[in-house]
C-alpha cells in the first residue's frame, strides 16, 4: 500500500504529466491572441444568445410546454458551454503546464459537463418527441412535475459524468496509462468516454430514423382523406424538422472530437492526435454558436419572441437614458406646472411595449 502511494503526483503540476505523456500544448504568440479575440467574440454570442432563448421560453406561454422547456434546457447547456470556453481559452497553451492537477480536472469537468448536458438533453429531446408522434400529437402529456424531473436527471447524470475523472478513474497513480489530450485522464477513460457518446449518437439517430418512417407512413394514410387537417399537424413536423437539425450539427461538430478521443485512448502512436486538437475545439465552440441560430431560423415563433425581447431592451435602455436626462432639476424660468401631455407617438410606443 505505501508503495502505491509513493507513485501517486498528485502534489505535481501538469508540466509534469505533460512531459510524461509528451503531449505538446503549446501555441505561438499570435495563434494564442487571434484564438482569444475571436474565441471572446463566439463566447459573448454564446452567451448572450441563449441567455435570450431562454427568455423567449420564459416570458412566451406559447412555449410553456414540455418540448421548449427541454429546449430552453439545452441552451443553458450551451450557455455552461459559453463559460466553460472562456475558462479553457484563458487557461491554455503554456499556462496548461502551469495548472495544478485540481485545476485541471475542474476546466475539463467544465466541458465535460456541458458536453453531456447537451448529450443527455438531446436523447431526451429525442424520446419526448418519439412520445408525441406516435400520439399524432403537437406536445406530449408530459406533466411539469416529470419535466422538471427529467431536468434534474439530466445535470445529475452530467455533473457526475464531468467529475468522474477527478473521483478516480485518471492516471495520477498509473502514469503509463496517461492519455495524450488529457494527460492526467487514463486512456481506459477515453475509451469508454468516446465509445458511450457515439453509441448514445446512434441511438438517436435510430429514433429520428422511425420518426420520420412513421410520419411518412401516417402522412401518406391521411393525406386522402384529409386535405385540410393535415396542415393543421405539421407543427410537430416542423419541431421534429428543428431537432433534427440541431441533432446533425451536434453529430458532425462533436463526432471527429470523439473519434479522435478514441485513438488516443486506443494509444494510436500514428495518428497525430495533437495536431488536431485546435481544430476540434474550434468545431465545439461553433456548435453552440450554431443552436441559437437554428432555434431562430426554423422556428418563426421564437425569432418573433427574442426580436420583440431585443426591441423591449432597446426601448428600455433609451427611456432610461431619457429619464436621466430629464431629471435635470429646471431652471427658474420654467414652469413646472405647464407640462405637456404625452404625445400620441409616446402613448403608442408604451402600448406596443405593454404588448410585448
Amino acid at each position: 500500500m505505501a508503495q502505491e502511494n509513493q507513485t501517486c503526483h498528485y502534489n505535481e503540476s501538469m508540466s509534469f504529466f505533460y512531459n510524461n505523456s509528451g503531449a505538446k500544448d503549446s501555441w505561438n504568440q499570435t495563434q494564442l491572441i487571434l484564438m482569444r479575440v475571436a474565441g471572446s467574440i463566439f463566447c459573448c454570442f454564446i452567451l448572450v444568445s441563449n441567455s435570450m432563448v431562454i427568455a423567449a421560453v420564459i416570458t412566451n406561454k406559447r412555449f410553456h410546454y414540455p418540448f421548449y422547456y427541454l429546449l430552453s434546457n439545452l441552451a443553458a447547456s450551451d450557455f455552461l458551454a459559453g463559460i466553460a470556453y472562456v475558462y479553457l481559452m484563458f487557461n491554455t497553451g503554456k499556462l496548461s503546464r502551469t495548472l495544478t492537477v485540481k485545476e485541471y480536472f475542474f476546466r475539463q469537468g467544465l466541458l465535460d459537463v456541458s458536453l453531456s448536458a447537451s448529450l443527455a438533453n438531446l436523447l431526451v429531446i429525442a424520446l419526448e418527441r418519439y412520445i408525441s408522434v406516435l400520439n399524432w400529437k403537437v406536445h406530449s402529456n408530459l406533466t411539469k412535475r416529470r419535466v422538471t424531473l427529467l431536468i434534474v436527471l439530466v445535470w445529475a447524470i452530467s455533473i457526475f459524468m464531468g467529475a468522474v475523472p477527478s473521483l478516480g478513474w485518471n492516471c495520477i497513480c498509473n502514469i503509463a496509462d496517461c492519455s495524450s489530450l488529457a494527460p492526467i485522464f487514463s486512456r481506459s477513460y477515453l475509451i469508454f468516454w468516446s465509445v458511450s457518446n457515439l453509441l448514445v449518437f446512434l441511438v438517436m439517430v435510430v429514433i429520428y430514423t422511425r420518426i420520420y418512417t412513421y410520419v411518412k407512413r401516417k402522412t401518406a394514410v391521411l393525406s386522402p382523406h384529409t386535405s385540410g387537417s393535415i396542415n393543421r399537424k405539421r407543427t410537430p413536423i416542423k419541431l421534429i424538422k428543428t431537432v433534427m437539425v440541431v441533432l446533425g450539427a451536434f453529430v458532425i461538430c462533436w463526432t471527429p472530437g470523439l473519434v479522435v478521443l478514441l485513438l488516443d485512448g486506443l494509444n494510436c502512436k500514428s495518428c497525430n492526435v495533437m495536431e488536431t486538437k485546435q481544430w476540434l475545439l474550434l468545431m465545439a465552440v461553433l456548435n453552440s454558436v450554431m443552436n441559437p441560430c437554428i432555434y431562430s431560423y426554423k422556428d418563426e415563433e421564437m425569432w418573433t419572441t427574442i426580436k420583440n425581447l431585443m426591441r423591449c431592451i432597446g426601448n428600455g435602455t433609451r427611456r432610461q437614458r431619457s429619464t436621466k436626462a430629464n431629471a435635470r432639476p429646471l431652471s427658474s424660468t420654467q414652469d413646472t406646472g405647464n407640462s405637456q401631455p404625452p404625445s400620441e407617438e409616446t402613448k403608442t410606443d408604451e402600448q406596443g411595449i405593454l404588448k410585448i
